[in-house]
């Protein structure tokens, strides 16, 4: 069962919060005082999910505790409960690693939706755009695993090691940080895409997971056209300081497993399947610049952009022989 922590001073707020709570299914913890708040939490750290602490309180106030329970345990959600109408806006621009805020008198149906709306976005906030989080609050099973047809990224920078070799460790994370996973992250959530991870120097994006729109292969591939136009501005930016990133991309689509996977000590959201390879192993044979996708893909995107036929005999890893196209632009 998952942990959730109450923490407040007044005992009758703290027994309304834990029969409101225990209809969702939550172990629920209370505590008093910040203090004894902070020491439940180093005990129950890994049981514990969510805590919602009152600001005002004797002791650690509850931005202090919800501070020092971040320090032991990020992975926690933490809620701030507070009287004050003016005090969330504060709260907010003083701290913005506190995940949301409830307002007393509470509704008891909205507070409900509230703690489970702000678990969601803690879990899925790194990985996926505000679009598909509203969406993904409407119905959090969909984060279940499950299998469906989605469209699969990956983008990686050719002639990386050598690159490594030419710059200081500073020099490479400002290279990599500020002129590489930024812009390129940041294009996979104005697609609507999910950030799945970054591989090394490789970037893996997914669109259609956790959620589809019909048009997953084709934002998937109009994402990877502006990459490749954004990292030719970028590189006439760089070439003053004689350094260039060269990139290349794959696109597979096709049938997934879907869902939040990994052990106690790391979960993450992410994707198994043959379009995971395809799309890895077209870009590991892209040429710079070019963009390769799969026949799937193809079928999918033919009416919005140009292509030029690519026939392999044969790929790394994948038995079946594959038809691929090289993406030349938009129609």
């Amino acid at each position: 069962m998952i942990g959730l922590m109450v923490v407040d001073d007044e005992e009758g707020v703290r027994r309304s919060l834990r029969k409101v709570l225990e209809k969702d299914g939550y172990d629920i913890f209370l505590a008093e005082n910040g203090e004894q708040a902070v020491q439940m939490v180093r005990e129950n750290h890994s049981h514990l999910e969510t805590v919602i602490s009152d600001f005002k309180m004797p002791g650690m106030d509850g931005l202090e505790t919800l501070v020092e329970i971040g320090k032991i345990n990020p992975e926690i959600t933490r809620i701030m409960l507070t009287g004050y109408a003016t005090m969330e806006s504060a709260i907010e621009s003083v701290n913005a690693g506190i995940d949301g805020f409830l307002t007393k008198p509470f509704d008891n149906v909205e507070l409900r939706a509230k703690v489970r709306e702000y678990n969601v976005k803690k879990r899925l906030k790194q990985f996926v755009s505000e679009q598909i989080l509203t969406e993904l609050q409407k119905n959090g099973r969909m984060i279940a695993p499950r299998k469906l047809i989605a469209s699969v990224l990956f983008i990686d920078i050719r002639g990386f090691s050598g690159l490594s070799e030419t710059l200081t460790p500073d020099e490479l994370s400002h290279l990599l940080n500020f002129h590489y996973f930024s812009p390129l992250d940041n294009i996979i959530f104005e697609f609507n895409g999910t950030l799945d991870k970054h591989i090394g120097d490789s970037i893996m994006g997914v669109f259609g997971a956790p959620i589809s729109y019909g048009d997953d292969a084709v934002r998937a591939v109009l994402s990877a056209l502006r990459m490749i136009d954004e990292m030719k501005t970028i590189n006439e930016k760089l070439a003053l300081q004689d350094r260039k990133i060269s990139v290349g991309v794959g696109i597979g689509t096709g049938e997934v497993l879907a869902g939040i996977f990994g052990s106690s000590r790391k979960k993450e959201y992410t994707i198994f399947g043959l379009p995971v390879i395809v799309a890895a192993r077209l870009e590991q044979i892209a040429r710079p610049s070019q963009i390769l996708i799969c026949d799937e893909t193809y079928q999918r995107v033919q009416d919005f952009v140009h292509t030029e036929k690519v026939e392999f005999k044969s790929v790394k890893g994948i038995e079946k022989k594959f038809d691929f196209y090289s993406v030349l632009g938009k129609k």
